[in-house]
């Protein structure tokens, strides 16, 4: 079967279609050209979700029917346009504008990710927040007992402000999710999102000692700061893996304590992680040189960075990626890969390329390139 690529850009959702010659085809821009944050399919069904937005949109889902021949807008807030368009008829009649009444007000400005669990598709906003909709993405509502989580008043923004970007699931029990918030760190539920807990916290082994840094704080804790949150795949049981911060960190109990695997890496700082859809012990990272370093490769030749024993061990893989003068970043939901027998890995940069490989990253080749800022990655 075909493989196909999930995109979403600063300048709308790209869909990349592998062709009979292993090429691939590059769709888009769909949305409208909206910026659009995460892209994510339901198999089988033709069905897609773009989530995304700005000060100007407002945040929106976009949804598809026809595998993104098509596409309707479920706008979930105002934007600055509608500040506009309400005070200049001129501009209003340009861009097709009529005064509506959005059901979450100005709260939020972005739909940062997207997650389907069975008949549920959660979205985390910016600032953070989840929402979940129960007719396929054409309503949603707040899940309150995350939003209303007692720790809430302590949360602070990161670097690109205070956004729920990761969701995860049980695929056997969806009452069981996790969600990851920058800058507030993990938060788990185990029915349905009724209640929430905070799973922050470090193992007792001597290996998990304090970063002196502001994302990663003392107290017993990994840093608030998660830049992506992976789950195991089924049947490993509630393993779960982070890249924050300040480096890479596996929990072998939900959550409930993480272990520092950082060791091995030429960096503690990067954004994306990827676990192998059949074997828990399979993960990539792509390091970046260092918060105030410039967030490229270091030595400014890309490498990506694989462990056969979940974190224990770590061995590069630079074939066919650039090894001069490169300095790409790689965000934090800008890694995917795809569930075939003999799984496809694929990244994009914030430089509009987007690298694959067919062997688990023992050789890489540009697959697309010119496309606007990549922000999301996902593979079918």
């Amino acid at each position: 079967m075909p493989r196909k690529v999930l995109l979403g850009t600063t300048k709308g959702a790209f869909i990349l279609h592998q062709q009979a010659d292993g090429s691939f085809d590059v769709s888009g821009p769909h949305c409208d050209g909206w910026p659009i944050n995460h892209v994510i399919c339901q198999p089988g069904s033709g069905r897609l979700w773009a989530g995304g937005g700005g000060e100007w949109y407002g945040a929106g889902v976009w949804t598809s029917k026809d595998d993104g021949a098509s596409w309707a807008l479920s706008r979930l807030t105002s934007g600055q346009m509608d500040e506009f368009a309400a005070h200049d008829p001129d501009f209003a009649a340009m861009v097709g504008w009529q005064a509506q009444d959005y059901p979450f007000g100005t709260e939020f400005s972005q739909i940062w990710s997207l997650h389907l669990v069975e008949g549920a598709l959660y979205a985390g906003t910016k600032p953070a927040d989840l929402l979940v909709s129960r007719d396929q993405g054409a309503s949603f509502a707040r899940v309150e007992g995350l939003g209303q989580h007692p720790s809430r008043p302590d949360w602070n923004g990161g670097a690109a402000g205070l956004i729920l970007h990761s969701i995860t699931s049980d695929a056997d029990n969806p009452q069981k999710l996790w969600v990851a918030i920058s800058a507030a760190g993990v938060f788990a539920t185990e029915n349905g999102g009724a209640t929430w807990a905070r799973r922050n916290r470090l193992s007792n082994t001597q290996s998990c000692t304090h970063h002196h840094h502001p994302a990663a704080p003392s107290g017993g804790e990994t840093g608030h700061c998660v830049h992506n949150l992976v789950r195991a795949p089924t049947g490993a049981g509630d393993v779960l893996y982070q890249q924050n911060h300040h480096g890479v960190w596996r929990s072998l109990d939900g959550g409930r304590s993480w272990e520092d695997q950082t060791e091995g890496l030429p960096s503690t700082f990067g954004f994306p992680i990827a676990i192998h859809p059949r074997d828990a012990q399979k993960i990539w990272v792509l390091p970046l040189n260092g918060d105030m370093l410039g967030r490229y490769p270091p030595d400014a030749r890309a490498a990506v960075w694989h462990s056969t024993d979940g974190g224990e061990t770590w061995q590069e893989q630079r074939a066919g990626l650039p090894q001069k003068a490169c300095f790409f970043t790689v965000l934090r939901q800008g890694m995917a890969i795809d569930d075939a027998a003999h799984p496809a890995i694929y990244f994009g940069t914030n430089t509009g390329s987007v690298f694959a490989s067919f062997d688990e990253g023992r050789q890489w080749q540009e697959i697309a390139r010119h496309l606007p800022t990549i922000q999301s990655v996902e593979a079918l």
